[in-house]
């Protein structure tokens, strides 16, 4: 066993995160040790960049939301992480309005997915 969750289906793994791993796998060229470090640098990245969300929200600075939130972005969407990919996106779009609204309202969410993130 390679320590990559397994699914039962389509490639996709964890609901919450929608994790494509056929997907991540494919970009990692197929290695699975490859995949572990860049999940690895993603969850540190992640945690930084929700840091920034949380406090750009606390300090109504749509700029820094949106650069923490298009970061995450990114980086979930080259991992198939479409739930991360998805909140993150909402988020950008909103703070590159100006706005932070979008952002406080789905940082729960975001937390939580990050949460799930944490058990791969």
């Amino acid at each position: 066993m390679d320590g990559i969750p397994r699914d039962r289906g389509k490639g996709y793994v964890m609901a919450g995160l929608r994790w494509n791993k056929d997907f991540a796998l494919e970009q990692a060229a197929d290695d699975t040790d490859l995949l572990k470090e860049l999940i690895e640098i993603f969850k540190e990245s992640c945690a930084n960049d929700f840091n920034l969300i949380r406090d750009g929200v606390t300090n109504c600075d749509a700029a820094q939301v949106s650069n923490a939130a298009h970061s995450i972005k990114g980086a979930a969407a080259s991992l198939g992480l479409e739930g991360i990919k998805d909140v993150a996106l909402e988020m950008e779009k909103d703070s590159r309005g100006g706005g932070v609204e979008v952002a406080k309202n789905r940082l729960l969410d975001l937390e939580a997915l990050l949460a799930e993130l944490k058990k791969l």
